[in-house]
């Protein structure tokens, strides 16, 4: 065999792109289901991360099934449909009209109180950004907040995933008079409105994303949230009357529930 013909040169390079590809593709099938572990612990971690609960991603998956004690899935009239919200896929679910979008909503109890954790997901300067936010029973003060990002730029934009920026969103509160007013991440913003959060000095873009991308998640579940209102507040009165029953008599009680 002549190794200086053009053909063998040709032959060989073919035989060594075959080999590389079987090779990149096996190493892929190999690393395929440890990769896709980590991506769900990951996510288990941050959801228990949104409510308080801070552990390592091998040991979310001991704590998960001990405080998320309901995985929902919505639809845009706040119908619960059939699934779990940890199997929908939030990126792609985004990209579909409203009516067509199935809406994740995880139901977790901590120290004895409910709390209701939204998945985020919209976009940042560089590429896509995405969190969990957490309510209290009350459905509208924030119990507390994680955000991620792709590619937002470090020391700038990247920094929505720091407790710096994080937790001052714990007892905002979204709604004004019954309706939606979300929360605002704006520079200076915060000076104690109970509605806004101070934004990331030189991430605006980033800021104003998570702004859009909260306002727009949030505004999906307000029916759901509505469809819960008489339920919310047959649990106020059960409280009032637990909390007064043996101080107060039953006209003391009724006047309270009014008032």
């Amino acid at each position: 065999m002549d190794i200086n013909k053009n053909s063998y040169t040709f032959g060989f390079a073919a035989i060594m792109v075959i080999i590389v590809a079987a090779l990149l593709s096996g190493a892929a099938i190999l690393l395929k289901d440890p990769q896709e572990r980590n991506v769900e612990l990951e996510k288990k971690q941050n959801i228990l991360k949104s409510v308080g609960i801070k552990v390592s991603r091998e040991q979310a998956e001991i704590e998960y099934s001990t405080y998320i004690k309901e995985q929902l899935v919505l639809n845009h009239l706040g119908e619960i449909q059939e699934g779990s919200a940890f199997d929908v896929d939030l990126a792609k679910e985004v990209k579909k009209d409203i009516s067509e979008q199935k809406l994740p909503l995880y139901i977790a109890e901590v120290e004895g109180e409910t709390k209701y954790i939204i998945p985020l997901r919209g976009k940042g300067l560089w590429g896509p950004i995405w969190g969990f936010i957490a309510f209290n029973d009350d459905l509208n003060t924030v119990f507390a907040a994680v955000f991620d990002h792709a590619k937002e730029t470090p020391g700038l934009g990247a920094e929505i995933n720091t407790p710096e920026f994080q937790i001052p969103f714990t007892g905002k509160i979204i709604l004004e008079e019954g309706k939606l007013v979300s929360i605002i991440v704006k520079k200076g913003g915060s000076n104690r409105d109970i509605h806004k959060v101070d934004a990331i000095s030189g991430g605006t873009i980033t800021s104003d994303g998570v702004t859009d991308m909260i306002e727009e998640r949030l505004e999906r579940y307000m029916p759901y949230f509505e469809s819960l209102s008489p339920e919310m507040q047959v649990k106020h009165i059960i409280n009032l009357v637990e909390l007064d029953e043996n101080s107060d008599t039953t006209s003391n009680i009724s006047e309270r529930i009014i008032n």
